[in-house]
C-alpha cells in the first residue's frame, strides 16, 4: 500500500465522512429548532447550533447561491450530500486504484 492509499483511506475519506454527517445533523437540528422541539434559549444547545450551522453555512452558502430555495424548500443540503457521495466513489473507484 502505497503512502498516497494510505492518506486517502485514513485522512481524506474520513473527513468527508464527517462533513457528510455534520450536514446531516445540521438538517435534522434546523428542523427541531423550527419545530421548537430545541430550545435555542439554553446557552449549551445555543453553542452546539452555532458551531453546526457555521460549518455548514460555509459549505452550503455556495451551492445556495446556484441553487436557490424552491418553493420555500432549501435543496442544497440534498446536493452537497450528492456532490460528497461522489467524490467519495470517485477517489475509492477511480483514483485509489491508480495510486498502486
Amino acid at each position: 500500500m502505497s503512502f498516497a492509499q494510505i492518506l486517502l483511506k485514513s485522512l481524506i475519506l474520513p473527513i468527508l465522512n464527517i462533513i457528510f454527517w455534520l450536514i446531516i445533523v445540521g438538517v435534522i437540528m434546523s428542523w427541531l429548532v423550527a419545530f421548537n422541539v430545541i430550545n435555542l434559549n439554553n446557552p449549551t444547545m445555543r453553542q452546539i447550533y452555532d458551531i453546526i450551522d457555521r460549518f455548514n453555512r460555509a459549505i452550503l452558502d455556495p451551492i445556495r447561491r446556484i441553487v436557490p430555495p424552491i418553493g420555500g424548500l432549501d435543496f442544497s443540503p440534498i446536493v452537497a450530500i450528492f456532490g460528497i457521495q461522489i467524490i467519495q466513489n470517485l477517489l475509492i473507484f477511480k483514483l485509489y486504484p491508480l495510486l498502486a
